[in-house]
């Protein structure tokens, strides 16, 4: 056996691909030196290819030794063929013990295996778990709006939008037959120090975002404000809160908060990069002294005035039969609370990111660490399950950021180029199973991201599993074959956070967006606006419309999409008026572009009071309602 054949089989036995499709219909070798280093992230004992022999050696007896698996999947509650001996202890989430030989069915829930050989105990977590999804009874139909809810403003805001003016959008849409509003992550960010504003960088997916807060104070109406200042937001929740104690029983309650406060404090005193902290605080152990009391406390309460506030926006909504969808962001920061709680979960020296397409012909680099696929098996998949809990409390629909992810993701090695990655596997049915039984646990419905290119296992499984997908107006209009329409599992939309806005789609301003930032060549920019132009022109024939009356065509697209057996449509709520600049310019850093700093251009006041926008939704609920 070669070098290389013993590397390709070390890889494939730990799930690192060897070649794949890139984004541009390229077939991808992938190098030696790529497969090294991410087989050693994930454990093999190897430098060089020389190495892989023995790796894999060291792979195959590590696998002979196994009694069980780190964790088996239970579908509704049936026990999967794995052989358990009879004897072997089984902990019911409940805490209830008794041997497998009288359990004949699970319960839903994580529970425990524990098998005695040779004087040795193996364990594993068994997630029993519905097949399918939560389904809302009577959610076939609905609409509703998506928005960034820091860039919501309304003649009582401060700087950004708080959950008062979310409450209060949520209201006007119900007022109007739809029931949801979708919003980006509302996950805590860095806004104090080196502010980063987007969304989708969270320091945590336990917590909430401080910004957020309903602090109760009115502000006097003025004119938007060019950027969104998170600074200035973050401040005026600090001067809000200057007063405030930590409810005792909130601490006893949860363990893990106070962990997170001190996380916060200590990034105060010592930095945010906790990779340079003293080693013990490096390693989680934090002293009194290296603590700032003051930032500790403010996390604390803000936490707990953001628990109160939510829970009762979700049960108002609930009592009205309305909505929240949330998205779950598919990394952290890696300066982040739970990339410095968890490290053993999380891969030093890898991004995440994406090989090259037709959109980012270089390829992405997300910034942020994937997790170790059997750190998180033997944990039982706590911290995923965790992070899915935390938002379904608070959602009724969640929408999973990069539904991909689930079986595979793009490792980018640090100091390798883009496309220098490759991808490495997950267990895709394990993670589902953690999913459907927090969306029945919850009950809250499930939208899968999965646009792009998608893995045949994906697309096999989210119909499977009750998930539905996405289906958005702009990307379908881009198929000379012809437009189809959205089908009964696809939630419709015209575009995302991360396309242009339908009025920038028309007239190509993200085309001249990305010109500017160089994430277009000049040479490319003909054939791309050619395209855009058979695109939008396939859209209005379709449509019965002409492309130079932009209102007129996102009339005819919401009421086509409306009439389509989506179960739910939501329009971006800044088409509505043709606005002109999305929120997001993907693949540029701050630095090149105000991404996640747009505030809406109109306050929403002027927005609930406007009779077009108001009629546009008034055509949607008819259209949904099968009224023509």
């Amino acid at each position: 056996m070669t070098d290389l054949t013993a590397l390709h089989a070390l890889a494939a036995a730990l799930g690192v691909e060897t070649t794949y499709h890139d984004g541009l219909g390229r077939t991808v070798v992938v190098s030696p030196e790529t497969l090294v280093r991410i087989c050693a992230a994930l454990g093999a004992p190897i430098r060089e290819p020389a190495d892989a022999a023995d790796a894999l050696w060291w792979h195959h007896e590590r696998a002979a030794t196994e009694t069980l698996p780190a964790v088996l999947v239970a579908w509704d509650g049936e026990w999967p063929d794995t052989p358990i001996p009879d004897d072997a202890l089984v902990t019911l989430e409940s805490g209830a013990q008794h041997l497998r030989r009288v359990v004949d069915r699970l319960p839903l829930g994580y529970h425990r295996v524990q098998v005695e050989q040779g004087g040795e105990v193996a364990e594993c977590t068994v997630v029993a778990a519905p097949v399918e999804a939560y389904r809302a009874p009577g959610s076939e139909r609905g609409w509703g709006v998506s928005v960034q809810v820091a860039a919501i403003r309304s003649s009582r805001s401060r700087s950004v939008g708080d959950l008062r003016d979310l409450e209060a959008l949520c209201r006007w849409v119900g007022a109007h037959g739809g029931n949801v509003v979708t919003v980006l992550p509302l996950l805590p960010t860095f806004n104090h120090v080196d502010p980063e504003p987007s969304p989708y960088s969270a320091v945590s997916r336990l917590y909430w975002s401080e910004l957020l807060l309903d602090l109760g104070v009115k502000h006097l109406p003025t004119a938007a404000p060019e950027l969104l200042n998170v600074t200035v937001a973050d401040a005026e929740v600090r001067a809000a809160l200057a007063d405030e104690k930590v409810p005792e029983a909130l601490l006893a309650s949860d363990p893990e908060l106070l962990r997170y406060g001190a996380f916060r404090g200590a990034q105060q005193r010592m930095g945010r990069n906790w990779r340079d902290w003293p080693e013990a605080a490096r390693g989680g152990r934090l002293s009194a002294d290296q603590i700032d009391l003051d930032e500790m406390r403010y996390h604390l309460v803000a936490q707990a005035m953001l628990r109160a506030q939510l829970g009762g926006l979700r049960e108002r909504l609930d009592a009205s039969g309305f909505r929240l969808g949330l998205d779950l962001a598919v990394g952290v920061h890696p300066d982040g609370y739970d990339a410095w709680s968890r490290q053993s979960l999380f891969v030093a020296g890898m991004s995440v990111g994406a090989p090259p397409d037709p959109g980012f012909p270089s390829g992405q680099d997300w910034g942020f660490a994937p997790l170790l696929p059997e750190a998180s098996r033997r944990e039982g998949h706590a911290y995923l399950a965790a992070a899915i809990g935390h938002q379904m409390e608070l959602a009724g629909v969640l929408r999973v950021d990069h539904v991909m992810a689930w079986a595979r993701l793009y490792w980018i090695p640090h100091g390798m180029a883009l496309h220098e990655g490759t991808y490495v596997r997950y267990p895709a049915e394990e993670l589902f199973a953690v999913l459907t039984l927090e969306s029945h646990r919850h009950k809250c419905e499930v939208v899968g991201e999965n646009l792009g290119t998608v893995p045949a296992s994906i697309a096999e499984a989210l119909p499977r599993h009750g998930i539905r997908g996405m289906y958005l107006a702009q990307f379908a209009a881009m198929s000379p074959e012809g437009i189809r329409p959205p089908g009964p599992q696809d939630v419709a939309m015209v575009g995302t956070h991360d396309t242009p806005t339908f009025a920038g789609w028309l007239e190509g301003a993200d085309i001249d967006d990305r010109l500017r930032t160089g994430l277009l060549a000049p040479e490319a920019e003909a054939d791309v606006r050619a395209e855009r132009a058979g695109a939008t022109s396939r859209l209005a024939e379709l449509l019965g419309v002409s492309v130079e009356d932009p209102m007129a065509m996102l009339t005819a697209v919401l009421e086509w999409l409306g009439t389509s057996e989506s179960p739910l449509v939501v329009p971006w709520l800044e088409d509505c008026w043709l606005e002109r600049r999305g929120v997001n310019l993907p693949g540029t850093r701050a630095s090149e572009w105000p991404n996640w700093q747009r505030p809406m251009a109109r306050l929403l006041d002027e927005v609930m009071n406007d009779p077009q926008v108001r009629q546009l939704l008034r055509d949607l609920d008819v259209a949904r309602r099968g009224v023509r």
